[in-house]
């Protein structure tokens, strides 16, 4: 039977973290390793993956290679999983479970990749007993992994069964963003277990849900990280050997008890959330460290906590926003960090795992890269520094003595204007059914900024920054933003990483609304908002507008009051969002003309968002408005029409340069001629000097709706746009 022997194991790990792992398996006592890509091959008797699972902090899962074939097609797969003798590992009234991935490969799908393996078996066992196994996703009696590389496939068993960052102790996962595994690797690269022998201090002092610091606890006490759990794969496999697994069992329960008693080291864990350490405390408790991880709520720049407790290692993972230019407040949180440090965490060594270089830099203390791997596909880095034992306190840099004692005073008056802005908005927006309204908006000269609540899996907040004049101090500028960052959390319920910070200004022509640059994961910050009873995708990071003009809600709910039984044409349409409101009120056709592919495939996402399979009377035209326009001979053919340009725009997928003021009386009346006799044209703008030309419009009746259209959270802004309604004169 496999396993009596000496075998081969795969152990899995997150890339960047092989050495890591090699490094750990090591120190467990297994000799015969061979790192590679993703994993460790690991030589040695059932007990040395039975020791894996049980030990191993860093590891993903391990895996028992049974075979290797071709896989070209589905059917040479099927075929080749058959000739395995699977009554050797399973009994027919056992259960599995299959995991399928590929690459390079002619079996792209992985879900019908993973139905012909899971076929293959359970035909075997009803050709041979009339019966045939069951699935059972979550814990079946043996979960099989296949992986299929350029058509050539490795099957093996999953003895871990779950991945073994799974410790038991997390039970809110969405509460601490960094796994448990990433965390014990973490703890490693900062020589943590040699360090806990001498009795030295743990301190994380942006702990979350207390991922790190329980990780280095269970370290600390030698506690094996899979103690408690009671489900591993192999424990339904037929090659499974009880007794050296009640034996290593045994093993880890004596560790434990030893490990308790010598156990030296001052654990702490703080956060500025009770929320947090509450569901901390939860953790640490599930976790067996109730008695010995003393957990704080209490904000980083006091650090009181850390008072007369033995030198030791301070880790942490704070926020670092999901791109660079998103970091809003935690520049300032960062210095803030950086000056706790040198105050209270004199002579202690320090590891701060970011995604941003920047961000780290503000500490202002030495450090060097210990380890590099992906956090939830970002990029990250631990940094080692060392705060010196006679370490000042750190210096205030240009631009902060005096004005940031005046920027936390006039932050209080920010804050509070904003706490009764969105007092008096609260309510309204639940009853209207807004997922996105504005709070603020410059309502204080020396804040000049605009605050925008996106409602959606969690609230989240953008904060759009206008240039500040030339004769104000650029640092006291800086100073002024990172204090109102660092109120709106508070005020607005939400995450500082759910804090988005952009600088608005005017872009010349087409970059108005180009992708921005330098971003990381472009496309990965949308989200759904809903409004009006329609569900809308926005971007919060990409672009300079987020996917939806606030400001012209009440014209879109105009239009799906008009839109029942009408043709509606949605000119410059953007994300279509007028056009999703009109084809959900009943409108019997929809026409979307943009010039941007990418803003044409948004909208159409945002149309099936609200109408599945959409039917083909709503048509997506990608064209220069302007030119399709003049192309158009069909007179009246539209009972409904959005005409909604831009300023400016000198796009060179243009004929011609674009200026509101200069040529909306040509567009109007092209887009006029295709309005039926009882129709009805709505024109906007967002151009505040915009003027109207009358006279040159006087065949159309013409009513001025901009004080009427503007939504009441805009209403300190009646010059944010101008909208008209125009028919025919009959």
């Amino acid at each position: 039977m496999i396993g009596d022997g000496t075998q081969t194991f795969f152990v899995t790990v997150a890339s960047g973290l092989e050495s890591v792992l090699e490094a750990e398996l090591r120190q467990l006592g297994l000799a015969d390793l061979k790192a590679v890509g993703a994993g460790v091959y690991v030589t040695g008797p059932l007990e040395a993956a039975y020791r894996v699972c049980l030990w191993s902090r860093v590891a993903t899962r391990v895996l028992l290679p049974l075979a290797t074939f071709p896989a070209g097609s589905p059917e040479q797969l099927y075929r080749e999983v058959g000739k395995i003798n699977w009554s050797k590992h399973m009994d027919v009234h056992d259960t599995l479970a299959v995991d399928f991935f590929s690459a390079n490969s002619a079996i792209t799908h992985t879900r019908y990749g993973a139905l012909k393996v899971k076929d293959a078996i359970v035909d075997q066992f009803r050709d041979l007993c009339g019966e045939r196994p069951s699935v059972a996703r979550d814990t079946p009696s043996l979960r099989i992994n296949v992986y299929v590389f350029r058509d050539k496939a490795r099957l093996a068993l999953d003895l871990a069964g779950q991945s073994l960052h799974r410790r038991g102790y997390r039970q809110d996962a969405s509460t601490a963003p960094l796994k448990e595994n990433l965390a014990a690797a973490l703890l490693y690269a900062m020589d943590w277990p040699a360090m806990a022998a001498r009795g030295a201090s743990f301190c994380d002092p942006m702990c979350g849900s207390g991922t790190l610091s329980i990780e280095a606890g269970l370290m600390a006490a030698d506690i094996a990280p899979q103690a408690t759990r009671d489900y591993f794969g192999f424990l339904g496999w037929k090659g499974h050997q009880p007794a050296v697994w009640e034996k290593l069992q045994a093993e880890a329960s004596a560790r434990k008890r030893a490990g308790f008693q010598a156990l030296q080291s001052r654990l702490i864990g703080a956060d500025i959330s009770g929320r947090a350490i509450h569901n901390a405390k939860d953790n640490c408790a599930r976790a067996g460290l109730g008695d010995v991880l003393e957990l704080h709520a209490a904000d980083v720049a006091v650090a009181q906590y850390a008072k007369d407790v033995p030198v030791g290692l301070v880790l942490s993972n704070p926020p670092y926003g999901v791109r660079l230019e998103n970091t809003g407040g935690l520049g300032k949180l960062y210095t803030t960090l950086g000056r706790a440090l040198k105050t209270h965490f004199a002579g202690w060594t320090v590891g701060i795992f970011s995604g941003s270089a920047d961000l780290v830099h503000r500490m202002r203390l030495p450090s060097k890269a210990v380890l590099r791997c992906a956090n939830g596909g970002i990029d990250c880095r631990l940094m080692q520094m060392a705060v010196p034992a006679d370490a000042p306190s750190a210096p205030r840099q240009r631009g902060e003595a005096g004005s940031e004692t005046d920027a936390q005073a006039g932050a209080a008056m920010f804050a509070n204007r904003l706490r009764k802005n969105v007092k008096a908005l609260k309510k309204w927006a639940a009853a209207e059914g807004v997922g996105c309204y504005r709070v603020y908006d410059a309502d204080l000269p020396e804040y000049a900024v605009a605050v925008d609540i996106y409602e959606s899996d969690r609230r989240y907040v953008q904060v759009q920054e206008y240039r500040a004049p030339a004769r104000i101090d650029k640092d006291v500028a800086q100073a002024r933003l990172n204090a109102l960052l660092g109120e709106i959390p508070a005020v607005l319920g939400c995450d500082a990483d759910a804090i988005r910070l952009r600088q608005r200004q005017r872009q010349p022509g087409a970059q108005q609304y180009e992708k921005l640059q330098n971003f990381h994961d472009a496309g990965q910050d949308t989200h759904i908002i809903e409004e009006n009873g329609c569900r809308f995708e926005v971007n919060l990071s990409d672009y300079l507008d987020t996917g939806i003009f606030a400001d012209h809600r009440k014209i879109r709910r105009w239009i799906a009051r008009e839109a029942p039984g009408k043709r509606f044409l949605n000119l410059f349409a953007y994300t279509g969002t007028a056009t999703v409101q009109a084809a959900v009120a009943g409108a019997t056709s929809t026409t979307t003309v943009d010039l941007s592919n990418n803003y044409l495939a948004w909208a159409e996402r945002n149309l099936a968002l609200n109408v599945p399979n959409p039917p083909p009377e709503h048509s997506f035209v990608r064209a220069d408005c302007l030119a399709w326009l003049r192309e158009q001979t069909e007179r009246g053919c539209y009972d409904l029409i959005l005409l909604d340009p831009p300023t400016f725009s000198n796009s060179k997928a243009m004929d011609q340069d674009w200026d509101v003021q200069r040529d909306h009386v040509a567009v109007i009346r092209q887009a006029m001629r295709l309005l039926s006799a009882e129709g009805l044209l709505i024109f906007s703008n967002n151009f505040r000097q915009f003027r109207l030309d009358a006279k040159k419009l006087d065949r159309y009746r013409i009513e001025n709706r901009t004080r009427d259209s503007i939504p009441r959270d805009f209403a300190r802004s009646a010059h944010i746009h101008q909208c008209y309604f125009m028919r025919h004169l009959q």
